[in-house]
């Protein structure tokens, strides 16, 4: 199976250039870095030991960011390369990333394009973030006999009956990495049955997150602006969720006439349909935009169509609904904790695939209220926005669980230090001799 799918990268050159050209056309493509996506760096490599960390899109990027901060105070003189695959992660990447550490486009899966990458950033190290294995990135990494980590790691059930069809391609892929670090037990059996050889479940880096920054003048203004207005925030709308939290608005509003619905899409660029969800359902509604334009005392909707204000909404907003857990794509859930570390009472939808774990360990400790459909959401947000006492509880309940799991980040790290040793890497953290001698000729 390797074989056939690297033989058809290789004469996939046309193909895939025209596939990038038409997500350029589709604002999915930032045009002047796109031939970073080929394997051409934008910038010189830094001098000295460099770190590759690897992390698909705005969720995994966002859970780096701690472990970034820790591995550059650890070593004063690496330097961090960051990857990732869409726009908005980039956008995000480069307004977050600490000194010492940069970002660019992962090249598409072409193996010359794979190989000019390598070549250009020679990574003293390799970190991947999550799901996504890539054969030809991974086989020559491997190859090179470069360190190699798989952090934060998880499978879908989806996603493993697809890969245990190839069990041999995965096992072979697999093998380079010298530890992976899993989020759940589940994800390490998973792994496990691959024939991954060594697998920890080591808990999800989204526990340890420092919590979404609120910038304080912007937050000053936006409750001036909803003073004495309850409030809720609809956050990382999908497709379908803007016109649910505009039925749920006009439901609630014979109760609570001076409601304000926030709606944050997880996507800015979809600003404009968001906008003409609202008006089909003749709500007026406010675009924040780049201007930071603040709802009027008229406004019903305010979409929040910028990158990077979550936390702003968060800190604002007693409740928060979280995006993708009842969207027509089938969902799969955004990170709650964001929402709960910030004292909100967090929402969701049934189809919270994809932080399966986080989402049943909160609803255990009553830290977060799942619902079935938009009558038991109507029903949950009306009995919170009218009951305070209640609110103020379920608030509690998500702010105590949220502040009690963060010692995530100093596992991995202690898990990571094995590998980090094997790079040369100076200043790190206290390894696991166990897993140093389990690791130590692996790929000799």
């Amino acid at each position: 199976m390797l074989n056939l799918y690297q033989w058809a990268t290789r004469h996939s050159e046309t193909l895939l250039r025209a596939v990038l050209k038409k997500r350029v056309a589709g604002g999915k493509e930032d045009p002047a870095r796109l031939n970073e996506r080929e394997g051409v760096a934008s910038r010189a490599r830094p001098k000295g030991q460099l770190l590759w960390l690897h992390a698909a899109s705005v969720g995994e990027a966002q859970s780096a960011l701690i472990l970034i901060e820790k591995l550059l105070a650890l070593n004063s003189a690496l330097h961090i390369l960051v990857t990732t695959g869409t726009v908005t992660s980039a956008q995000l990447m480069e307004k977050k990333l600490p000194e010492r550490a940069f970002h660019q486009f992962y090249p598409l899966d072409h193996p010359r394009w794979v190989t000019r990458f390598l070549d250009h950033w020679r990574p003293d190290i390799v970190l991947w973030m999550e799901s996504e294995l890539w054969p030809n990135m991974l086989s020559e990494i491997g190859k090179r006999s470069i360190p190699c980590a798989l952090i934060n790691a998880r499978l879908s059930p989806r996603s493993y009956k697809r890969w245990r069809a190839f069990r041999h391609s995965a096992e072979a892929l697999l093998r380079t990495f010298d530890v992976i670090l899993t989020q759940t037990p589940q994800d390490k059996n998973y792994y496990d049955t691959l024939g991954a050889p060594q697998v920890i479940a080591a808990g999800n880096l989204k526990y340890s997150a420092h919590p979404l920054p609120a910038a304080p003048d912007d937050l000053a203004a936006l409750k001036n602006a909803t003073k004495n207005r309850p409030l809720w925030v609809y956050a990382s709308t999908h497709k379908g969720e803007e016109s649910l939290a505009c039925r749920i608005h006009q439901a609630l509003l014979p109760d609570i006439p001076n409601l304000l619905t926030i709606i944050a899409p997880r996507h800015p660029e979809r600003r404009n349909e968001v906008a003409q969800t609202c008006a089909e359902y003749n709500v007026s509604y406010t675009l924040r935009g780049e201007n930071k334009t603040p709802p009027g005392t008229d406004t019903a909707i305010y979409i929040v169509d910028t990158l990077g204000e979550l936390g702003l909404l968060y800190t604002l907003c007693p409740i928060a609904v979280i995006g993708r857990s009842l969207s027509d794509d089938g969902g799969g859930g955004h990170n709650p904790l964001e929402a709960a570390i910030l004292d909100c009472a967090v929402l969701h939808g049934p189809h919270i695939q994809n932080l399966q774990d986080i989402y049943d360990r909160m609803n255990k400790a009553d830290a977060a209220l799942m619902v079935q459909d938009e009558t038991a959401m109507t029903a949950m947000l009306h009995k919170l926005l009218t009951n305070p006492e209640r609110l103020q509880d379920t608030q509690a309940r998500a702010l105590d669980f949220a502040t009690s799991q963060n010692a995530v980040i100093d596992d991995v790290l202690s898990y990571l230090a094995p590998v980090l040793e094997r790079a040369g890497l100076k200043g790190s953290p206290e390894p696991d001799t166990a897993l140093i001698k389990e690791l130590a000729g692996r790929k000799q």
